[in-house]
């Protein structure tokens, strides 16, 4: 068996967890401040993989096997390589208090409804666009990618950093700053989490029914009268069904709407938890955005100005919906199809510019699908009868990227 001791934010460890054991592995500090045996071999973790060959080679000679780690060492922690590497049947884990559980602790708040997300070892935009997306968001942090970077990319957003550093021992600081104050500081290792804060929206009504996620929207494609929007200019719900299952946004995604208009497909990939950036060129569709957004309890940021123009001063896109560009469609798609990660969705009412629009997507490396969508809704007439209403006609093209190979191959 191999024992996993999780030391939680700075609880010691017992002397019977180590006695008898022939190879302890863990950080320096978790080693230096344990009563390990005199007789049993230390291995400093650094790089995952030659610990694990340690371990492998005293698992065969039966020798007891101790690893130490940070606090609970299930919740993103070493237990997974471990399972991976020996199976599961062979740990005895012993959970220790997480960072992120205490970081809450000290601020008196719940975290049943907070997302979790993991920055160590991993791209930061995911954390970012997590905190964009949801009010309440703990952000395990790593080398680069710490307080000071993401409060860079958190400039915008109307957010509280809550920054925990060396939780559990005597040098502990729990600090609230903002994004700004956060990235003008030099905040060293010993940061262990951050958490991310909308005030204006934590109190708000949050149906749950997992723990840290919620339950996702009960229903989509919502009707045009869910929104506040000018003279029918919205983009129709049939239009906007399939336009979300093409974009598929998800929590951690970015996502742009360009042209947005009302923002209704801004505001319902915001449901889906991505996080928005809606560009609109009227002013009075930006507060209209802004509006619907705070109507339906979701985030977006509104971005007032023209494609393909404004896009050089965003973030770059996983996905991206193009509801409006009149004559400059081409390039906007264009522009769009270079910046995004994945795809991107456009919805036409002009034949005409089919065509181009095809050809931009194709051009930028980009596979090429397309619908004409009509549809006809129920409609009452006078002695409790019923017609068909036909609806403008749409194009909706979506283009996906297609994954190169390292030997530069579509694959």
């Amino acid at each position: 068996m191999i024992t996993v001791f999780g030391t939680g934010t700075g609880a010691p460890v017992p002397a019977d967890v180590l006695a008898g054991a022939r190879l302890v592995v863990g950080g320096r500090r978790h080693l230096a401040s344990a009563p390990v045996p005199d007789d049993a071999e230390q291995v400093v973790l650094g790089p995952l993989a030659p610990a694990l060959d340690v371990i492998e080679r005293h698992l065969k000679a039966e020798s007891p096997v101790v690893v130490l780690a940070s606090g609970d060492p299930g919740f993103f922690g070493i237990v997974r390589a471990l399972a991976e590497r020996f199976g599961s049947e062979r740990l005895d884990v012993r959970p220790g208090v997480p960072s992120v559980a205490s970081a809450f602790a000290r601020l008196g708040l719940t975290w049943d409804d907070a997302v979790v997300v993991s920055a160590h070892g991993r791209e930061l935009r995911t954390a970012v666009h997590v905190c964009r997306a949801r009010p309440k968001v703990a952000v395990l942090t790593g080398p680069g990618s710490g307080p000071a970077e993401l409060g860079a990319a958190l400039r915008a957003d109307a957010r509280v950093l809550v920054v925990a550093s060396a939780l559990g021992s005597g040098e502990e600081r729990v600090e609230r700053v903002t994004p700004a104050e956060a990235a003008a500081r030099d905040w060293g290792a010993s940061v262990s989490v951050v958490l991310c804060l909308d005030e204006a929206r934590l109190l708000g009504p949050v149906a749950r029914t997992v723990a840290g996620s919620d339950a996702g929207p009960d229903r989509w494609a919502l009707d045009e009268d869910a929104f506040a929007h000018r003279d029918s200019m919205i983009t129709k719900f049939e239009v906007r069904a399939l336009a979300l299952a093409r974009l598929g946004p998800r929590l951690g995604d970015h996502v742009w709407d360009i042209g947005a208009g009302s923002g209704s497909v801004a505001v319902e990939c915001a449901r889906f938890g991505a996080a928005v950036t809606a560009v609109e060129k009227t002013r009075d569709g930006v507060e209209r955005v802004r509006a619907n957004a705070a109507a339906h309890g979701v985030d977006v940021r509104a971005v007032h100005g023209a494609a393909p123009t404004v896009l050089s001063d965003l973030d770059d896109p996983d996905a991206v919906f193009v509801g409006g560009g009149g004559r400059e469609l081409p390039a906007i798609v264009t522009a769009c199809a270079r910046r995004a990660r994945r795809t991107v969705v456009v919805a036409m009412a002009a034949l005409d510019r089919v065509p181009a629009v095809r050809e931009a997507l194709t051009g930028a490396g980009f596979s090429c699908d397309g619908v004409l969508l009509q549809s006809s809704r129920l409609a009452p007439l006078p002695g409790d009868v019923t017609r068909l209403a036909a609806t403008n006609p749409v194009f909706l093209l979506w283009g996906y990227r297609t994954p190169v190979s390292h030997e530069g191959v579509a694959l």
